[in-house]
């Protein structure tokens, strides 16, 4: 069975019950085809090489900070609000990890050469500012890469289709602090300022039961919402229900579209960029 389905779940992970569950989610996430394949576009729009200063923001277990390091010869700094991932990842090998929420990031102005995040703003009570910050840590010449799923574009094929966007809405809401936040991210760097702004989908289609246990935990979402009150029991039992069905006959369809955008900030007097 899939990890049950926790609001603000990657928000709050030093508060959770069993933080280590949620260490284990993000271990198995890496070697899914869809996010091994999107997570090194995002490493390869940073334009890495030896020597230089990058910043993971929101790091999680370190594997992107890691896989850059080794791939690229550049050194990497992990930052984390959560002691618990921190833990982990320096328990993983990583030497530079720093505990620190990412709206005042203790780094002085300019210090990388490129910074990054992976589906970390969606979950920041102030994206915009998570956003400035890393700009400001960022030397001019220097590159940022973002990538958010935008749950706006979820998709869910089962019988009942009004109950299905019932349980997207809840999810978008009570899942994600800002789960839209990924469409504004382009125009809120040009109006930073940055260049080159250029921004990529991809989507995340999941039609098979252990792609769907694995990666979205779609059968425990009704019943968290009943637990808390924003659906009944019966429509919670009928969602998993139809569920199931739609898996079992090979109707089955979810699919979440993800925006990596990444940018350029201006260099000074005409220097070269990364």
């Amino acid at each position: 069975m899939a990890d049950r389905y926790v609001p603000h779940t990657f928000s709050d992970i030093d508060a959770h019950p069993d933080p280590a569950r949620l260490v284990g989610v993000l271990h198995r996430l890496r070697a899914e085809p869809f996010f091994t394949s999107y997570k090194q576009r995002v490493l390869d729009l940073l334009r890495a090489g030896p020597g230089r200063r990058f910043l993971d923001v929101g790091a999680g277990t370190g594997d992107a900070a890691r896989r850059l390091a080794a791939a690229t010869g550049a050194e990497v700094t992990a930052c984390d609000l959560s002691a618990v991932m921190c833990r982990e990842m320096r328990g993983q090998g990583l030497r530079r990890v720093v505990v620190a929420d990412a709206r005042h990031l203790p780094f002085r102005n300019g210090t990388f050469d490129g910074v990054f995040a992976d589906r970390v703003l969606q979950h920041t009570e102030d994206p915009e500012g998570v956003l400035a910050g890393m700009l400001r840590v960022v030397r001019p010449g220097g590159r940022i890469v973002v990538c958010d799923p935008d749950t706006g574009t979820q998709a869910l094929a089962i019988d009942d289709h009004e109950l299905a966007a019932r349980v997207l809405a809840l999810r978008g809401r009570a899942g994600f602090r800002h789960g839209t936040f990924a469409r504004r991210v382009p125009g809120l760097l040009a109006g930073h300022g940055l260049e080159e702004i250029r921004v990529e989908a991809r989507t995340l289609l999941v039609r098979d039961r252990t792609t769907a246990d694995a990666m979205t935990g779609v059968r425990d979402w009704a019943g968290a919402f009943a637990d808390r009150g924003q659906l009944r029991r019966e429509e919670a039992r009928r969602f998993d229900a139809l569920v199931d069905a739609a898996l079992r006959e090979d109707r089955f369809l979810y699919a979440v579209t993800y925006f990596l955008t990444s940018a350029t900030l201006p260099a000074l007097n005409g220097a070269a960029g990364p």
